[in-house]
This record gives structure tokens, C-alpha cells and sequence, in this order.
């Protein structure tokens, strides 16, 4: 196993020790929760009694291969906590995310939990956000002159493609991967972003995250929060 999927499998189960018995647990999306889940179906197995919301179709697939139980905001309205990773991490604790693909649901997901635990290999930290192109969930109608107003802040932008078929989200819209460089202020942007007529919702997370779980070679580092 390289060291990187080493760093994420250890984060993964690690994160699992916060989740106790009877919690609605939100199940975020990306690599390192595959392991996350995987150990979760375990102590699942083991008797441990929760109930998930997953971000994601691949999260959702998952979470029925491992035998975690699911439910739905139809039943739900708040989550003990959620578990997501993260593209960046910067020091404040904001986040870019959406390299997956799943950021609207991710983002209903963790704004639903109570607690709030980003997991992530130590590549993840920056110093300032940005290097990662930021995703920007758009809809289809018109997404071209989305796109330009979007680089009228500064960017440059492109449609998201996999295996040369543009990329569809599970809530059937595009992704535009918007490089800014520098992202200064997150809040400010995604306010600025929201305004534009045909974006969804965008990539950067701020004010959400609790605590950071970090894959390192000699094991999982826990952050937290000063001002939490």
C-alpha cells in the first residue's frame, strides 16, 4: 500500500472512534471514506447501532456493500456528525471540496451536523486555498455564459470532463474546475459566486469544520478548531 492510502486508510478509522452508539451519522464522499466506511461496517457488524445519510451515490453503494443502515432527510433533520474529506484545508479550517464531484450534497450533508469531522492525508494542508482548481456546480442551461461571469471574477475556468464525456453530478448539473491561484477570501468569493445566475453551489466550505483528522507517515494527527 502506498503511504498516501496508508495515511487515508489510518484517518479513516480513525475517525470511526468518534461515532457512538444511536448517532445519525452523515457519510461524506471521496477516497478516504471508503475506508471509513469499511471500518464502520465493521464495529456495525460488532453491534454498534447508527444510521447514515450519505453525499453521494458511490457513498450510498458503499454503505449497502459494508451492511451500514441508511436513512434520509425525508425521516432526518439534524445528524450527530458528519465525516467528509476535503481537496484543501487550509489553516482557518476552510476547505475546498468537490474534486469527487459531490459537493451540493456534501455541503447539505456536513451544514446538517452538529459536529463536523474533515478526514485527509497530510497533502491536504495549504497554506492559502486555491492551488486545487476550485468546483463550481452549475446548471446545464446556459452554463457557457455561467462560465464567463464566472471568470470575470478572476479565473479560469473549465468544464469538467471524465473520459472525454462531460462530467453530470448526481443532481444532473455540470461542474465548471475554476483555477483562482490564491483565494483569499473564501467567504467573500463563494458570496460573489452565488450571485451569478445559473451557479448551484461552489466548492469552498468555510466556518463549518470542527476538528481535522491527518494521515502522517507515523500515524493520525487530530486538529482542532482555537475558536470552537
Amino acid at each position: 500500500m502506498e503511504h498516501v492510502d496508508r495515511q487515508k486508510q489510518m484517518v479513516g478509522e480513525k475517525a470511526v472512534d468518534y461515532i457512538e452508539n444511536g448517532m445519525l451519522v452523515g457519510l461524506g464522499s471521496g477516497s478516504t471514506m471508503y475506508y471509513m466506511l469499511k471500518e464502520l461496517g465493521k464495529r456495525v457488524k460488532e453491534g454498534l447501532h447508527i444510521r447514515g445519510v450519505p453525499s453521494s451515490i458511490r457513498t450510498e453503494n458503499w454503505a449497502k456493500e459494508f451492511g451500514i443502515p441508511l436513512t434520509d432527510f425525508s425521516e432526518v433533520e439534524r445528524l450527530d456528525i458528519a465525516i467528509d474529506g476535503a481537496d484543501e484545508i487550509d489553516p482557518n479550517f476552510n476547505l475546498i471540496k468537490g474534486g469527487g464531484g459531490s459537493l451540493l450534497r456534501e455541503k447539505i450533508v456536513d451544514a446538517a451536523a452538529d459536529r463536523f469531522i474533515v478526514v485527509a492525508d497530510e497533502s491536504k494542508l495549504v497554506n492559502h486555498l486555491g492551488a486545487f482548481p476550485l468546483p463550481v456546480e452549475v446548471v446545464r442551461f446556459g452554463w457557457q455564459l455561467t462560465k464567463k461571469q464566472i471568470e470575470e471574477l478572476g479565473c479560469s475556468a473549465v468544464l469538467r470532463e471524465i473520459d472525454d464525456e462531460v462530467f453530470v453530478t448526481n443532481n444532473n448539473n455540470y461542474i465548471l474546475d475554476c483555477r483562482f491561484d490564491v483565494i483569499k477570501d473564501s467567504e467573500k468569493l463563494h458570496s460573489q459566486l452565488k450571485s451569478l445566475l445559473g451557479v448551484v453551489e461552489t466548492g469552498l466550505f468555510f466556518n463549518m469544520a470542527d476538528e481535522v483528522i491527518i494521515g502522517r507517515n507515523d500515524g493520525a494527527e487530530v486538529l482542532k478548531r482555537e475558536n470552537r
